[in-house]
């Protein structure tokens, strides 16, 4: 799922001290996923696993950590916590590290590192507020919106200036399609003044509620004019920019914004997935496998490697395809589910198989209901041949006035099964 508006760098925000609102606003990552944000935790198949036939086969590319600069800076938020242990701020600056980097790569690691780095509070029914919005994160990562929310809730209630909080108390409500409760939480969160946070903040509700134009007009008007917008700001309003021209065919324009937003040069695993799935579109499967070279450790991007492979027959589709189902059954093993989208997308796209990708398409669109996952479940009713089951994306549809060519052309499609 699309991220909320961004978080700031691991090493540049001091979580012990928040700065003041407007000085908070300008830090604050667009990073549009709430991924799980950014749906990385791969999902289990029955496929068996990956067996490589050639022992020089390159499964998986690591990041040397002594010249990677997130490495370097996590291993300074590390030592920071080690010299005051069991205070909340030093180990919630680590975990939002860990997140900062999960946002960016797509490692599901990261997660797991986030979350051991608050340990000594995980179960706590009150932590410290900071605590508890990174708890929030990682909770919504998993797909636990309620539980999420009941972290963030007491936390805006406490200091309804607490902006971090707010931008995911709307992510989350975005994408469970709570439109009206995400409008409030901008207005009340980040007002409606002319910066880009706010105003972007308000136009992604509007591009799913019948209001796609004005939207475009809001985004467009706000980045021209807030030229104190940060980079990852400015990325996180150009996608959603693109993502709505996308949404109306108007593909020129689209892409003009994704390459924009390419252009700031900040890594968002988020935006390389879009960007790979309208290219995919536009019959560009070549494009993708440059795009997104040497990136198959995040899955949403090896998923999409697979895809243009397929697409274009390129020699490495059996292997991705063998990794992609490799990574599924070792998270059905570990009782992972967070992710059906993908793996629905697995198992239609490259498998053809219909019938075990609906069920998991039904099962994902009952957690989180954004454009993609209507998408995926239109397509896999579609060829299994299942009107009934779509029938929640396409009462969806018509009650938020969502608009979206391609999600119209699928639903009078799937409307005109028997």
């Amino acid at each position: 799922m699309p991220p909320p508006m961004p978080l700031p760098p691991p090493c540049t925000f001091d979580i012990t001290r928040p700065p003041g609102r407007r000085a908070r606003r300008r830090l604050m990552p667009l990073a549009a996923a709430l991924a799980a944000l950014m749906s990385l935790a791969a999902l289990p198949t029955a496929a068996e696993p990956f067996k490589p036939q050639d022992d020089a086969q390159v499964l998986l590319r690591l990041p040397a950590p002594a010249a990677d600069a997130g490495s370097r800076a996590l291993a300074a938020l590390r030592r920071q916590r080690d010299q005051a242990p069991g205070q909340p701020g030093p180990a919630a600056a680590l975990a939002w590290g860990h997140i900062q980097r999960l946002l960016a790569e797509g490692d599901p690691r990261d997660a797991g590192y986030a979350q051991a780095a608050l340990a000594p509070w995980w179960t706590q029914a009150a932590p410290p507020a900071e605590v508890r919005v990174a708890r929030a994160v990682l909770r919504q990562f998993r797909h636990d919106f309620d539980g999420a929310l009941a972290d963030l809730q007491p936390v805006v209630q406490q200091d309804p200036d607490d902006e971090r909080a707010w931008a995911w108390i709307v992510a989350i409500h975005m994408v469970q399609a709570h439109y009206e409760q995400a409008r409030e939480a901008c207005e009340q969160g980040l007002g409606d003044g002319p910066d880009l946070l706010a105003q972007g903040c308000l136009a992604q509700v509007e591009a799913a509620t019948g209001q796609a134009a004005p939207a475009l007009a809001r985004l467009d008007t706000a980045l021209a004019a807030d030229r104190d917008a940060t980079p990852a700001q400015r990325l996180w309003a150009l996608t959603r920019l693109a993502e709505t021209h996308e949404r109306l065919g108007q593909a020129a324009a689209a892409e003009r914004a994704y390459r924009a937003a390419l252009a700031l040069d900040l890594e968002d695993g988020y935006l390389l997935a879009a960007y790979a799935d309208f290219l995919l579109d536009q019959r560009r499967p070549a494009e993708v496998l440059v795009l997104l070279k040497d990136r198959e450790r995040n899955d949403l991007h090896l998923l999409r490697l697979a895809l243009a492979a397929k697409a274009s027959k390129h020699p490495r589709l059996a292997a991705w395809q063998g990794m992609l189902a490799a990574r599924f059954d070792a998270a059905r093993q570990r009782g992972d589910t967070a992710h059906q989208k993908e793996e629905a997308r697995f198992l239609l796209e490259l498998q053809g198989d219909a019938e075990r990708a609906l069920p998991l398409a039904v099962a994902n669109y009952r957690v989180q209901r954004e454009a993609a996952d209507a998408r995926v479940l239109l397509q896999a009713a579609l060829a299994a041949r299942r009107k009934a089951a779509a029938a929640p994306v396409l009462d969806w549809l018509r009650e938020s006035r969502f608009q979206s060519l391609v999600l119209a052309g699928l639903a009078a499609q799937v409307q005109a099964l028997p």
